[in-house]
């Protein structure tokens, strides 16, 4: 895996803020599984996953939790949460591209104190402990954090 730290790629850019010091961490998460896409570098991820028309991915549950997937149905509207590993955490301003700088809570960039993205995605189709979506925008390996159904 490699550290956001460590990528070149991933240098301040102008008019961004880094955040000193190590985070410390106050709580622990347990990742379900990991997602498949056809994605493998951040900069080929969509800025925004299509529940419709997206690429068909997969949300890959370890075997223990399939018997949670109960009830859901295809066709079904899903809030799918999880860890953007390969996001910097350390940024207090972002300068993505926008005339004026920005702090990550301002904004739905993935860099922020912690990863955890949301998207809305369709269930196509479940296969045992895997779920078939459209509408993700993440790299493919990345962990898993939860499955809820999508409240409007």
């Amino acid at each position: 895996m490699i550290e956001a730290a460590d990528d070149p790629d991933d240098a301040p850019r102008d008019g961004e803020i880094v955040s000193p010091g190590p985070l410390t961490h106050d709580a622990a998460l347990t990742f379900i599984g990991r997602i498949e896409t056809p994605w493998t570098a951040r900069g080929d991820c969509p800025r925004r996953g299509d529940p419709q028309d997206g690429p068909l991915c997969r949300l890959v549950l370890d075997a223990r939790w399939a018997p949670a997937l109960d009830g859901l149905e295809p066709g079904a509207a899903l809030q799918v949460l999880y860890w953007m590993h390969q996001a910097r955490r350390d940024l207090v301003r972002l300068s993505p591209g926008l005339a004026t700088p920005r702090g990550p809570f301002a904004l739905r960039a993935p860099t922020r104190p912690n990863p955890i993205a949301s998207s809305r995605v369709t269930l196509v189709e479940r296969e045992g402990a895997t779920l078939v979506v459209r509408g993700l925008d993440c790299l493919n390996g990345t962990p898993l954090l939860d499955i809820k159904p999508w409240r409007d």
